[in-house]
This record gives C-alpha cells, structure tokens and sequence, in this order.
C-alpha cells in the first residue's frame, strides 16, 4: 500500500467524492442515509455514524465518511491506533476532515451469511472471540459487536466496525449473538438460509428485550 495511492485516492475523495455526497442523518439510533454517491464510487454500507464507500480503481481501500453532526471520528483514529496491526481488523491508513481511509475487508457479514445460507464455521467465531480478547488487552471495550459488524473472510472471523469501543459501558451483545449460533444456527439452521424479515424480527426483538432490561436496571 504505497503512499502514492493513498495521496492518489485522497484526491479522488477531495475533488471527486465529497462536494457530490450527501448523507443525512435523520435518527442517532438508526443509520446514516446517503442520498448520492458519484460515479463510479460504489457504497458498500452504513452506520449509525458514517457510510463506508469504495472505488473501483482502488478497491482494497475504503473511505468511511462521517455524517455532518455525527460525533466519534477521533474516538474511531484512537481505537485503531491501539489496535495496531492485527489480521482481525483493519488499520486506519488516513484522517481526512470528515473521512477516514481504512483497509479493506472482503467477505459476507455474518448476517449476509444468514440470508445466503453460508455456511459460518465455528473456526470464525472463536477467530473473534479471540479478537475481542484482544482489544480488551490493548486497553479497549468491544463494543456493538453484532452479525453486521462481524464478516467472514476466507473462511476466518474478522471484525469491521470498532467505533463504539472506547465506550465503557457494559455491552453483551457479542455473547447474545453467540448464544444464539450455538443454540439455533449450529443445531438446526447452518445450511439453510434464513429470510430477510426473520431476521429483522429478530433484530427489532432483541433491540426491545435489551431496552427493557436496561430500564429495570435504572429504576
């Protein structure tokens, strides 16, 4: 990765990407919106804080752009500089203004793995258990760890969105996702794909049950 595309790719992203982008943010809880992306850059998804591109000519990087009002890109440069060089995870290679660089990590989410009937081998779960282990080492707290954020790439577990982890608060959603392959995706659904609005469902049940425990906890 020479500096040489980076600085070409910065370009692209300056003059090309930015002053034709735009991405709105409607709801903190939900993610961000890109309205439109310029040709040829291709979107390859969206969070709560920023969406993820890529171009074709340099598609083993990606810019993560954050949306206007959108707090967290700092917090993200510390994360990966703690991180370091570790084969679970990207590396930040630029901050731009709003924007970050990254390297990029091909595969299927583990939730795209659901949907397509993919088969996700214990090897890949264990590979971000030990990830995690990892962070937790390097002074950081795995944080919105869910199948989204989490991808298999060539047959091993990497994870792809570390924004969240220098918040400290208690977060069991890792384990929750766990205990859900080895009681259902293990036992009955490894080889079956399993429909988008099941999914959803699942989501949208999980995200309630956690809002009420945290209520009881507060009262």
């Amino acid at each position: 990765m020479s500096e040489e595309r980076i600085e070409k790719l910065i370009d692209k992203v300056e003059k090309e990407l930015l002053p034709h982008l735009h991405i709105e943010s409607a709801d903190p809880r939900n993610p961000v919106v890109p309205h439109h992306v310029p040709f040829p850059w291709k979107l390859l998804g969206a969070g709560n804080y920023a969406a993820v591109m890529t171009h074709p000519e340099m598609d083993d990087f990606v810019v993560k752009v954050y949306a206007p009002g959108r707090p967290g890109i700092q917090e993200e440069v510390e994360v990966y500089r703690r991180l370091g060089n570790h084969p679970a995870y990207s590396e930040c290679l630029y901050v731009g203004s709003h924007y970050l660089i990254l390297r990029r990590l091909r595969g299927h989410t583990f939730y795209a793995c659901l949907l397509r009937g993919i088969y996700i081998p214990q090897q890949a779960v264990d590979d971000i258990d030990d990830a995690l282990d990892y962070a937790r080492g390097r002074g950081l707290f795995p944080h919105d760890v869910h199948g989204k954020n989490v991808m298999l790439q060539n047959e091993r577990g990497v994870v792809v969105d570390v924004s969240d982890f220098l918040k400290e608060d208690p977060c069991s959603m890792w384990d929750d996702v766990k205990t859900a392959y080895n009681r259902f995706y293990f036992p009955v659904f490894h080889k079956l794909p399993i429909p988008e609005h099941v999914l959803d469902l699942v989501r949208k049940s999980y995200r309630w049950l956690d809002k009420r425990s945290r209520s009881r906890e507060d009262s």
